[in-house]
């Protein structure tokens, strides 16, 4: 059976529908995706005028949400690109510019760069939108930004919007420091932890339900749940999220690693195996050796490019790899004190939510001891996450 979340004032109603299983979890259970549930959100789009918030991860099997609903007659109307862009090919920061799909010949308009919230007009002809991404489960993973712009949006504009939830690949727990109000950016719009333990549906409720919209608008939000997930199950993702997550052990590398993009170590942009290897053009750092290129669809100045990196290799890491400041606290040490490891602060304070864990490394204590100044905000976020939860 199939519950259908209404996130609108907080109030969940309760809907029972079959769904199509396609995958299967570890104790060989049928796994349904949110978008594989079209019994349960086609009669909600009959005679509608829809937007899709999508990206190369939007698929039904292999094929795309879009051409899904075409083929149901579904009237999509435009498609809303966020980072990386439609099909997922652009580099991390790098500028998105409107267009159509070339197959369907869909209007796509880019949420990254200088239009990252729907405008009025962009939202004037549409009754519903429809969020499909797959994430990441981490706070600086922007597609979760672009998701809290179309809830404010569509909650301003009087548009309803739906949710096809997805696994979390680092939904089994919650760590790292909560951000603070004053460091919010793109990369970090809400008081969660770094790794945050919710799948999209459940972010998306407790964004609503905690006010955190613009004005505290609220959003007619609808969460089309999973079914058979449970946030301890391992799922392996069927494609590449963004173009430097090429696996499951970057995307558990990820949060970890992360933290050394505001610095000129390189944590493998420009090779292969991006966010798996740490290294910096000193053999100071470690006996491993790769070097960076430009790689077109992945990293085209990719940092340190042409140069020989000396540093850890860790694609031998378990695939139950959690949150950790190890490999950071270390190279700040191997460093050395006339060093400026960070060279963008205020980046890295973005990345962190805080201004504090920068200043507690640079002043030596040890990952325990950093961890212990995190305690009561974890505890607190734990009992808010409690109330948003859809799985076990």
């Amino acid at each position: 059976m199939k519950h259908l979340i209404y996130g609108l004032y907080l109030s969940i109603a309760l809907s029972l529908t079959s769904c199509q299983s396609t995958a299967q979890n570890d104790n060989n259970a049928e796994l349904t995706l949110g978008c594989e549930c079209l019994d349960e959100y086609l009669p909600m789009l009959k005679g509608k005028k829809i937007g899709l918030l999508v990206n190369h991860t939007s698929l039904l099997g292999k094929a795309h949400l879009v051409d899904t609903l075409l083929t149901h007659n579904v009237i999509v109307t435009k498609i809303f690109a966020p980072e990386h862009g439609f099909r997922g090919t652009a580099d991390a920061g790098e500028h998105i510019n409107d267009g159509y799909d070339k197959k369907t010949g869909i209007p796509i308009i880019s949420l990254y760069d200088k239009n990252k919230k729907p405008t009025k007009d962009q939202l004037s002809d549409l009754d519903v939108v429809i969020f499909d991404i797959q994430d990441v489960g981490v706070r600086f993973y922007t597609y979760i930004s672009s998701m809290h712009y179309m809830m404010e949006s569509c909650a301003e504009n009087n548009v309803k919007m739906l949710v096809l939830d997805r696994p979390n690949p680092n939904g089994d727990y919650f760590d790292g420091p909560v951000l603070q109000k004053e460091y919010q950016s793109f990369v970090g719009m809400h008081p969660i932890p770094v790794v945050h333990g919710l799948t999209v549906g459940e972010l998306a409720l407790m964004i609503n339900g905690e006010n955190w919209l613009k004005d505290s608008v609220k959003c007619k939000l609808i969460v089309i749940k999973m079914q058979n997930y449970r946030h301890d199950m391992a799922f392996s993702l069927p494609v590449k999220p963004s173009p430097n997550l090429p696996n499951d052990l970057s995307i558990r590398l990820y949060p970890s690693l992360c933290f050394f993009e505001a610095t000129d170590v390189s944590i493998g942009r420009g090779t292969y195996m991006p966010f798996q290897v740490i290294g910096y053009p000193d053999s100071t750092y470690g006996s491993f050796t790769f070097t960076p290129v430009s790689i077109d669809g992945m990293s085209k100045y990719p940092k340190q490019q042409d140069k020989l990196c000396y540093g850890i290799d860790l694609r031998t890491e378990p695939l139950d790899h959690n949150f950790t400041l190890k490999h950071l606290i270390d190279f700040y040490k191997l460093s050395g004190s006339s060093t400026n490891f960070v060279t963008r602060r205020k980046w890295f304070n973005l990345l962190a939510g805080n201004d504090v864990l920068l200043k507690q490394i640079e002043e030596g204590l040890t990952e325990k001891e950093i961890r212990a100044s995190w305690t009561s905000e974890l505890k607190a976020y734990g009992e808010l996450r409690r109330k948003y939860l859809l799985y076990p």
